[in-house]
């Protein structure tokens, strides 16, 4: 421990290669939510600051200090701010300096680490400080920044068997402190990518072009190690991208004790469960799933070509295995039974799925929504909207959204809106709060998918103006899942949730369905100037499959999130 101290400690006098002087910037007030953040119940290690992983121990820093912005000349490229975390608490080292885009609200995090002194170091200790910087990159009057002064880029050299995790900016040519910034023991770490471009420096002359970008976890998932830290990734030139590759601290022995116990988890839903808004003129509305089962929804066997009533929890239904292509469930052929496709919104509520991501330092609350019919398409053709008769209609459609909540506070991060076969994460500053902490999901008219605004979603190309249209509205079709939920599964609670039988129907919740899509489009086609039918047929060749065919829908445990990330 005392070589540790002596390693790391804190030279807070100015002198040549010091810290940057940033006191003439007061600090960057980042986003907060429109509500004070409940008192979580205690228990556990949720929410309570701190988050221990091995031999590490990780706090979150929040609040900044502006170091530099960069505004690019070119007005399609988005500027970039640079800060240093601030409040880093006694004992503990930043990981590198963050980054955010000008464009969006400051929110955001970095990772700041001390060794876990209730742990013993397996080998040599966790964090050392670097041996040296090295400059990657400096603003100049020939670099188009939109910036007077000067600014300069530096990489940490880890020592040996060590890792870099980030970038530290100053606006000075002096190279920082060997203690301004931690190096991670390699076992400790794991591999991760850049994702979104922040910020793309174009040079006047020469040959280097400035880039950075944020990075994520390769692993991820339920079963994800990798941990991010908050840090950006920049390179300035091609062989600099080649030589340093992003990475990211690692939950070696996944140590879940951050997660959030079960009275935890109910109060988070009460607190952030959004509202979720169905179009005015939905005609196929939510139920649960009780109610489907209990008016008719029938189990049909291809083997005997059978079919059979469902209890209504689904206790008769064949359970786990796979798809074997032998069961699925459909509406009763019933005549006098046909509205259950209409649904019942006073009986549906949502599903929800607790499962631990990003290494444990978020929790994310998937919550799943059923609906016993899937409505048709249009097509809007400029200023033509095209029924698309019975194209995407089918039985048993399952959608959902997802709250990722930091465990370090309980503090809700960003909500991920599932859109058809992808969907986009959306951070808590450009979501729509309806009441306190609770956000707005928008139902789009007949397919169900999730939007954080109301209007109109062109699913193919807003440029032509041709695609499937999602039309989403506020009315009073809403469902609270705030009050109206069940929690199905949380696999790393144990037996403290036990999970429905339907969940366990690992087969199709509607038919396949074939649809005359290509005739009916091609009929569309011909009636058109030739321009726009060049258009149009371009854009028919790359529609969903599911236009043409629609395969029965699969339960939530089947699909690629129940497990992994979200699709984005």
């Amino acid at each position: 421990m005392e070589l540790l101290k002596s390693l790391f400690s804190r030279a807070r006098e100015k002198e040549k290669g010091g810290e940057e002087d940033t006191s003439d910037n007061a600090p960057s007030e980042p986003f907060s939510l429109p509500s004070p953040i409940s008192e979580w119940p205690q228990g556990g290690g949720f929410a309570t600051g701190e988050i221990h992983m091995g031999e590490l121990t990780l706090v979150k820093v929040a609040k900044f200090q502006k170091i530099w912005s960069c505004s690019p000349n070119n007005r399609n490229e988005n500027g970039a701010t640079f800060y240093k975390p601030i409040g880093v608490p006694d004992g503990f080292f930043l990981l590198g300096h963050y980054c955010h885009q000008n464009s969006k609200s400051l929110h955001g995090f970095a990772l700041a680490v001390r060794e876990n002194t209730t742990v013993k170091p397996l080998t040599c200790p966790a964090i050392q400080k670097p041996v040296d910087y090295i400059l990657i990159w400096k603003s100049s009057s020939e670099n188009e920044t939109g910036e007077e002064s000067n600014v300069y880029f530096w990489v940490p050299s880890p020592p040996e068997g060590y890792q870099a995790m980030g970038f530290l900016v100053t606006k000075r040519p002096d190279k920082p402190l060997l203690d301004e910034i931690a190096c991670v023991r390699s076992d400790l770490t794991d591999r991760s990518e850049v994702r979104h471009l922040i910020l793309n420096v174009q040079p006047r002359s020469g040959d280097v072009t400035f880039r950075v970008w944020n990075t994520r976890p390769v692993h991820r998932g339920m079963q994800g190690q990798g941990i991010p830290t908050g840090t950006f990734f920049c390179s300035a030139n091609q062989q600099c991208m080649d030589d340093l590759h992003p990475v990211c601290l690692k939950n070696v022995n996944f140590d879940l004790h951050a997660m959030p116990n079960l009275e935890q988890i109910h109060s988070l839903i009460q607190h952030y469960g959004p509202m979720v808004f169905f179009h005015p003129k939905e005609r196929y509305l939510p139920s649960s799933v009780s109610w489907f089962f209990k008016n008719g929804a029938a189990l049909y066997t291809r083997e005997n070509s059978g079919r059979e009533s469902i209890d209504p929890d689904g206790s008769n239904l064949p359970a786990h295995g796979h798809n074997d292509g032998q069961h699925w469930i459909d509406l009763p052929s019933d005549k006098e039974k046909s509205n259950v496709k209409f649904g019942n919104l006073d009986s549906a509520e949502l599903y929800c799925h607790i499962k631990p991501t990003l290494g444990g330092i978020f929790t994310d609350i998937a919550m799943w929504v059923f609906c016993p019919f899937n409505g048709p398409g249009t097509l809007k053709l400029g200023m033509l909207n095209i029924p698309l008769g019975k194209i995407g209609q089918h039985v048993g459609d399952w959608e959902h959204f997802t709250l990722r909540i930091s465990n370090f506070d309980g503090v809700l991060s960003s909500i991920y809106y599932s859109q058809h076969s992808g969907g986009v994460w959306v951070d808590t500053p450009e979501l729509e709060f309806i009441t306190g902490n609770k956000a707005a999901v928008y139902s789009s008219k007949c397919g169900h998918a999730s939007y954080p605004h109301a209007g109109l979603y062109l699913q193919g190309s807003k440029k032509l103006g041709i695609g499937i249209r999602n039309d989403a509205a506020k009315s009073d079709f809403v469902l609270n899942s705030s009050m109206k939920y069940q929690i199905v599964a949380a696999q790393y609670l144990g037996d403290d949730v036990v999970e429905p039988h339907w969940l366990k129907f690992m087969r199709e919740w509607g038919p396949t369905v074939i649809y005359r899509s290509r005739i009916h489009a091609d009929r569309i086609i011909g009636r058109l100037p030739l321009k726009m039918r060049c258009s149009l047929e371009k854009f028919m060749n790359k529609l969903p499959c599911e236009l043409c065919k629609e395969e029965g829908p699969t339960g939530p445990k089947e699909k690629n999130n129940w497990l992994g990330d979200e699709r984005c």
